[in-house]
Parts: C-alpha cells; structure tokens; sequence
C-alpha cells in the first residue's frame, strides 16, 4: 500500500471519530511529520506516515527527536496496522 493511501486512511478515520487531521507543513523546518491530529476531546497527537517497509530519514528522526524532547505526543505510523491501532485508540480517547 503507497503512503498516500495510509495517509488517507487516517485522515477519513480522524474525521469519523470528530476530531481533524491537518497536513503539517512548516516552511523553513525541514522534516516536521506528515499529520496533526487533534482528536474530538483535544488531544493533539503529531503523525509520520510510513509504508509497511519506509524508513524515517536522519533530519525526521532529529526533528521527532527534538518534539519529544519538548513532551510533544509524536508517532511514526508504520503500515495500515499501525493508522488501525492509533484510530483504536482515539477512539477510547474520552471527549
């Protein structure tokens, strides 16, 4: 499955469960994660999107680094499964 349709994936499964999943972009910050998602209770959670077999380059491993650093929730999505288990999880997230 491309990126772009596990991109998809999330941002129709965010939508039913009432929150929205923004495209992240941010001129002059170099490999900022795909999606932020801000779940119908608040919840922010910042998304990289992967293919089952994609791999993080060094400045988005350095710039996931540096969110975490700051305490920011921040999750590389690896495959179908995973965009499955964090939708799982907002569900259970309580408004």
């Amino acid at each position: 499955m491309l990126e772009k349709q596990i991109e998809k994936k999330l941002v129709d499964g965010v939508k039913k469960l009432g929150g929205m999943c923004l495209k992240f972009v941010s001129p002059g910050s170099l490999g900022v994660p795909d999606r932020i998602i801000i779940t119908a209770s608040g919840k922010i959670i910042f998304a990289e999107l992967k293919t089952d077999t994609g791999r993080l380059s060094k400045l988005q491993q350095q710039m996931i680094s540096e969110m975490q650093k700051s305490k920011a929730d921040v999750r590389v999505l690896q495959g179908l499964q995973a965009v499955k288990e964090l939708l799982s999880e907002i569900r259970i997230i309580p408004r």
